[in-house]
């Protein structure tokens, strides 16, 4: 990985799938990646969330909202995991605001230097936001390819797809082949 350490954040939430966290968690462990998991902390020091098939307790005490752009810019990688992670991450208390949790990931597409990763159904994050994915070549779980048809995205039958600064997998069973994706594109940089 060379002599800085690279850092990815992943987005939590309750149901997320604990074969996926556990799987990232060691995997990027591997490669020396120092991994951050950060939520919306509405005020509190930290959040237990549950996870979907196990309801393994997760605590998280790293929020994104109010990230200056200098942490933001930190991050080698900004991952966006399947489940339902991404549609608890999108409400928002006002309907004529995008939820906190898009207005990041639009932050983090606006800087190519940081690479974005959406599995499955972390697309869903995107909706309140089409327009950051509007041309770009995707991949989503099989339930999702008419949302990110009519977010205007490319749908790629593959199970992996690399778009520039993007990387999107089909499904939380694909996290093997997204996070060696992201290894390997992190390398190269």
């Amino acid at each position: 990985m060379g002599g800085n350490v690279k850092k990815i954040a992943i987005l939590i939430e309750s149901d997320y799938y604990e074969p996926e966290m556990w799987y990232y968690r060691s995997r990027f462990a591997e490669e020396g990646i120092e991994l951050h998991f950060l939520t919306r902390l509405w005020g509190q020091q930290m959040i237990t969330f549950t996870g979907h098939e196990y309801q393994i307790p997760f605590d998280c005490n790293e929020s994104f909202e109010g990230m200056p752009d200098e942490e933001l810019r930190s991050y080698a990688a900004i991952i966006v995991p399947s489940g339902m992670v991404s549609d608890r991450l999108r409400y928002t208390e006002d309907v004529n605001r995008i939820p906190p949790a898009t207005e990041f990931l639009k932050r983090a597409f606006a800087d190519k230097s940081i690479l974005k990763g959406i599995i499955c159904h972390g697309m869903w994050l995107v909706a309140p936001s089409c327009e950051i994915i509007k041309g770009r070549r995707v991949v989503v779980h099989n339930n999702l390819i008419g949302d990110a048809k009519a977010y205007g995205a490319v749908y790629v039958d593959e199970d992996v797809v690399v778009d520039n600064d993007l990387v999107t997998a089909r499904s939380g069973a694909h996290c093997h082949l997204f996070a060696r994706k992201i290894i390997e594109l992190l390398n190269q940089h």
